[in-house]
């Protein structure tokens, strides 16, 4: 209700000016599919492409220039794309005046005439502003459903408000509360609102805002908000600026960081978790940075890694095979509703001249705790809270609530036991109204701490059930509780000053301090103030050289400190900071300094060389001292290599060692063959901590060694690839020294053939061996060999004659087993409906189907998943081909034979995504039908393929396709497969050009097993036939009538059930005028059945029907009034068998702004 209080305020504000020109914004049009193409003059609205048969990973659009260029290419010439445009250029030049516009004032200028009739006839007029959009309501309403009500907005502004302030505006409303797919590198939000206002020396930014800092060492961040942000500039005097920026908001998010628990070979998908262990929350969008091996990875499908925003799951792309010694570091933002959370930031910076610059920034974000949102707090929880102190981490509070209202909850009663001679009280789960009294909250406490397990009985919901200990310790690892959530508060204020000395010397300065407070309820361990300073100078000198090839000296010498208590808003630190010091990846919090002076010569060819001294002291007694040289040669003869040694000295009170990282790379490129090159790499970890007093090695040591060689052609060139051989050593200490553990062989290969215009491949492959050379010394982990690739094809050759593409994917991953639970929604706004098959008046999973009719979609099926996950080798093929015989004879005379062929014509398709439990190597073949029912996790396969015969010609035609669907899926319960597999054959016939015959005949099956629920199994045969005449009076008037006769069996072991009806269908459709029309929808269908009607197999027979006659109609209205008002009116009835009439209404209006 917010936003458009803010967006009805905006639109009084635009609607103060006078005439703007509104005209349709969609285009269509062919484009070439190759390098860049220009779509229009004008900009392109974002979110508004569609591209025919590509997906946004083919192209990248710049919608301002409104160009499109291609990133993948497309087996065709053109494709067709959907757009709408702004009506103006965003990126035009604009100005109050020009010089053409300047005229003599004491000239005679021809009078101007307006034309009142001219004038555009649009209810919406926002004068100097031009927009495009739209908004719309609508109401369902019937006697076998409550009222619904649904809306929707889109609206995109641009102009001027009076003379002077620009408006940018972008509105958009679906109440979608998801966030989008994260399987590409650019994201479109479904929700969103931007106001920006602005004029030559300040700036507006109202609703959802974006705010990044990355000037402040100790206050940068990114955050997603809403509210508000103000950003001034001003000329306070010679050569003296300023610049303010102040943001206000609500916070949407709150930011974490997690180190991922790999596994080998295993590409994921992985969870998640939040800073307080939650498992179910959504990523925020876009606010996500995955580190692989410390370096920063790609979004998208084509890339490095995608991303479920919504399920809080990363999963790693054949470019980067995960193994055991792979280091996973995710950072992100996700939403956090527990309180009201508010955000406060101010920035001031001040440049004197060219001399010096003052920056002064405070950030404040705090918890409202009297505001809790997606939690209720009463005094007991707020007591609790007071008491923990910042123990925060072991907020579980036990609840057990009387709840007599909820229906259909999952419901428990209380009993007592004698637990190791002792009187306790457990409960139980229970449908009896009578004791079931309790609504419980049941939340993981870890490993054998709980006393509560799930238990898998049907039931619609997660159910627990009491396990009584054993020996004193819980065999549980779920508790009856609530883990409550403190409200946080943190403040950062930043100083920082740059002084250049002279122009070849920079001095910073920069001092912090912040309170941070992880429970303000509690007064206890309240020191949370820490301070924190930077200082650096930075000088360059330019070395005079006899030979004409300058060099320039850097000199960086810089000191920090942070105490305890001092916390940045995010990570200070990068990613694997504290590893290069021998280190955990996340050490316990510690006062810190840090001291380095560094040299760089380097040369006008990126030659370099650089030395640095670094000094690491901490507050728990750790000492480090690193030496790093660093160094690049690139010679005119093509050799190159790159070198990098770090050695650092490490004492801490009761242990010392070393820490030494040397690498090497060393390559060569022969110009005289094609720029071919051939390299070899070297690098080597050796971390070694000693007890002072025991002379024995920490198992925190470690040692790994890598050698690799390869091979690679040009690489700027269309036609390129790369073969790399490396072998890893690895080794852990045993007893007083670093011994062999494992090693591994990796073999990868990547080539892109994309010269041939008509034929394009690209193949990834990575094979790797692991060997365990001492199994004592690695848990749990076997010798294995994986295998990661993908093959992408592209196809279109002979001028059209075969046009396809393929996609191939092999490599091994985990599934998750998944819960799910149906919860009631608004009538329509479903998917599902229940049937009380047992008449026991509770929802079970097994009740459950989707729904036949709109009214009846009163449920969705929420999947929840959950910690259990199986090792699992996938395999994908993605095909798509067309053969289309007519290119290849043009147009001249045919013989019989070439007549025929130019008349076939074949469109096939796959989509195969198969995983099976890995046992052994990976599984290469996607069509290997040998696999175990309890082996195959997860199977998604739909094939179509079509022949058709005088496809293209307007008077016959006949069409002959096969349609298969199977899916598997992997449940909590066990697993349950369905399939349909259906051959129909359709031909059709102009019989003049009024009358058009249409005959539809379709034989198939349709099965589906869920072991668990016997009741939902069923086999059926199907098969029908349908005749359909269409009449077409011009663009007026279209009138359809078919007969459909439909014959269903199931077999016998599954009940034997068979269905027979007979259909008489009557669609029309009139247009009354060029903005009215009129559809109209009537059948009959007698239908006979033999089975129980109250089943899951009835239901998917019948189709929500019941034997008998049935009756359906449907009217539908629709009318633009004024250009830019479309409403539209449809009433739906249906009579099932016996039952009464139900009626169904709906109403919709919607406005094209």
């Amino acid at each position: 209700m917010q936003k458009f209080c803010l967006i009805l305020a905006l639109l009084c504000c635009a609607t103060l000016s006078v005439s703007a020109q509104v005209h349709s914004n969609i285009h269509r049009k062919n484009i070439s599919t190759k390098g860049t193409v220009s779509l229009d003059s004008l900009s392109i609205v974002p979110n508004s492409v569609a591209v025919s048969g590509a997906d946004s990973s083919f192209y990248f659009i710049d919608f301002v220039r409104a160009q499109l260029t291609w990133l993948k290419p497309l087996p065709k010439d053109s494709v067709a794309i959907t757009y709408r445009v702004f009506p103006f250029r965003l990126n035009a030049t604009a100005s109050r005046y020009t010089f053409d516009s300047i005229t003599d004032r004491n000239g005679v200028i021809a009078p101007i005439f307006n034309n009142n009739e001219a004038e555009n006839n649009s209810l919406f007029n926002f004068g100097k502003i031009d927009y495009n959009g739209s908004f719309g309501r609508s109401m369902s309403f019937g006697n076998n459903q409550d009222a619904v009500f649904n809306s929707d907005f889109n609206l995109q502004m641009n102009g001027y408000i009076g003379d002077s302030i620009h408006l940018l505006a972008s509105l958009t409303d679906n109440n979608i509360p998801i966030q989008p797919e994260g399987t590409t590198q650019q994201l479109n939000d479904f929700d969103n609102i931007l106001l920006q206002f602005s004029k030559r020396n300040w700036e507006i930014n109202l609703g959802d805002i974006d705010l990044r800092t990355n000037d402040n060492y100790f206050l940068s961040f990114y955050k997603r908000l809403e509210g508000i942000s103000y950003t001034q500039k001003l000329n306070i005097g010679e050569n003296i600026t300023n610049k303010t920026t102040v943001s206000g908001a609500i916070a949407k998010g709150k930011f974490a960081r997690n180190v991922l628990n790999v596994s080998e070979g295993n590409q994921g998908p992985y969870r998640l978790q939040g800073n307080n262990n939650e498992l179910y929350f959504i990523v925020l969008a876009g606010t996500e940075k995955v580190y692989l091996d410390g370096q920063l990875l790609q979004r998208g499908a084509s890339q490095d890694y995608t991303i479920d925003y919504n399920a809080a799951q990363i999963t790693f792309m054949p470019k980067h095979l995960i193994t055991r010694d792979s280091r996973v570091q995710v950072e992100f933002e996700y939403a956090d509703q527990n309180y009201l959370n508010s955000m406060l930031y101010v920035n001031n910076e001040t440049q004197f001249g060219k001399k010096f610059k003052l920056t002064v920034s405070a950030y404040n974000n705090a918890d409202a705790k009297n505001s809790p949102i997606n939690q209720t707090l009463d005094a007991d929880k707020i007591n609790f809270l007071k008491q923990i102190g910042d123990s925060v981490q072991d907020a579980f509070y036990p609840v057990a609530s009387i709840d007599t209202f909820s229906a259909n909850a999952i419901m428990y009663k209380k009993i007592d036991t004698i637990v190791n001679n002792k009187h306790d009280s457990v409960y139980v789960y229970s449908t009896n109204p009578d004791s079931a009294k309790y609504n419980l909250s049941f939340i993981e406490v870890g490993a054998n701490k709980g006393n509560y397990e799930p238990l898998l009985n049907g039931a619609n919901g997660k159910v627990y059930q009491w396990i009584a200990p054993l020996n004193g310790v819980p065999q549980g690892d779920y508790e009856p509780a609530e883990f409550l959530v403190a409200p946080k508060k943190q403040q950062v204020v930043s100083v920082k000053t740059e002084y250049n000395i002279d122009d070849k010397t920079l001095l910073k300065t920069e001092l912090a301090t912040s309170e941070t407070r992880v429970n303000t309820f509690s007064p206890k361990n309240s020191d949370d103030i820490g301070y924190a300073g930077k200082f650096e100078l930075l000088r360059t000198d330019k070395l005079k050289t006899k030979k004409d090839n300058p060099y320039s000296l850097t000199t960086d010498g810089s000191f920090e400190f942070e105490t305890p208590h001092f916390q940045t808003v995010e990570t200070l630190r990068p990613v694997e900071f504290y590893r290069d010091w021998g280190l955990d990846i996340v050490p316990t919090q510690s006062s810190e300094k840090l001291g380095s002076l560094k040299f760089i010569l380097q040369n006008a060819q990126q030659n370099f060389l650089s030395y640095q001294f670094s000094t690491y002291l901490r507050g728990d007694g750790y000492k480090g001292f690193k030496n790093i040289i660093d160094g690049k040669l690139s010679s005119q003869n093509g050799w190159n290599i790159n070198e990098q040694a770090s050695l650092t000295s490490i004492s801490m009170p009761d242990n010392k060692g070393y820490y030494f990282t040397p690498t090497i790379d060393v390559s060569k490129t022969f110009k005289h063959l094609n720029n071919y090159s051939i390299g070899a790499n070297y690098s080597l970890e050796h971390n070694e901590i000693r007890n002072n007093l025991a002379d024995s090695i920490l198992p925190t040591s470690y040692a790994f060694e890598t050698v690799s060689a390869y091979i690679k052609s040009d690489q700027s060139k269309r036609n390129n690839w790369a073969f790399t051989y490396s072998q890893r050593k690895d080794e852990a200490p045993y007893g007083k020294n670093l011994v062999e553990t494992d090693h591994s062989r990796n073999f990868n290969l990547q080539a892109s053939f994309m010269q041939n215009q008509a034929q394009q491949l690209r193949i990834t492959a990575t094979y790797r061996e692991l060997f365990v050379d001492d199994s004592s010394l690695i848990s749990g982990q076997q010798p294995d060999k994986s295998f990661l690739g993908r093959l992408e094809y592209f196809v279109n050759a002979k001028k059209g004659f075969i046009t396809g593409n393929l996609l191939y994917d092999v490599g091994a991953g985990q599934e998750q087993k998944m819960d799910y639970t149906f919860y009631q929604v608004p009538a329509g706004q479903g998917q599902y409906t229940w049937n009380d098959y047992n008449n026991d008046g509770i929802q079970q999973l097994n009740e459950f189907e989707i729904a036949a009719f709109p009214d009846e979609a009163t449920f969705i099926k929420i999947y929840t998943p959950t910690n259990v996950f199986v090792k699992a080798n996938y395999t994908t093929l993605n095909y798509s081909l067309n053969l289309n015989p007519k290119v290849l004879f043009g147009n001249g005379q045919l013989n019989k034979v070439q007549s025929l062929l130019s008349k076939l014509s074949l469109q096939s398709s796959l989509q195969s995504n198969k995983k099976v439990v890995a046992n052994g190597g990976p599984e290469f073949n996607p069509f290997n039908n040998h696999v175990a029912d309890s082996a195959l996790l997860n199977l998604n396969y739909i094939f179509s393929n079509t022949l058709s015969l005088n496809r293209f010609n307007s008077k016959w035609g006949l069409d002959i396709t096969r349609l298969i669907n199977y899916n598997k899926s992997l449940l909590t319960y066990g697993a349950e497969s369905a399939e349909t597999d259906v051959w129909s054959f359709k031909g059709r016939m102009n019989i003049s050009k009024a009358y058009t015959l249409e005959i539809l005949q379709k034989i198939g099956t349709n099965d589906l097993k869920s072991p668990s629920f016997a009741n939902r199994n069923f086999a059926l045969k199907t098969l029908s036939s349908q005749p359909t005449i269409t009449y077409t009076n011009g663009t007026k008037w279209r009138l359809s009538t078919s007969y459909i006769y439909a014959l269903q069996k199931n077999a016998a072991l599954y009940g034997g059930e068979k269905e027979t009806s007979n259909s008489l269908n009557f669609d029309t459709k009139y247009n009354a005028v060029q903005n009215t029309s009129i559809t109209m929808q009537f059948s009959y269908n007698n239908i006979s059945y033999n089975g129980d009607p109250n089943s899951t197999v009835s239901y998917t027979i019948l189709q929500g029907l019941l034997p008998g006659k049935n009756y359906q109609w449907t009217i539908n209205f629709t009318k633009r009034l004024l250009n830019n008002i479309e409403i539209n009116f449809q009433y739906q009835g249906r009579k099932p068998g016996n039952t009464k009439v139900i009626n169904i209404g709906t109403a919709s209006v919607r406005a094209i702004l």
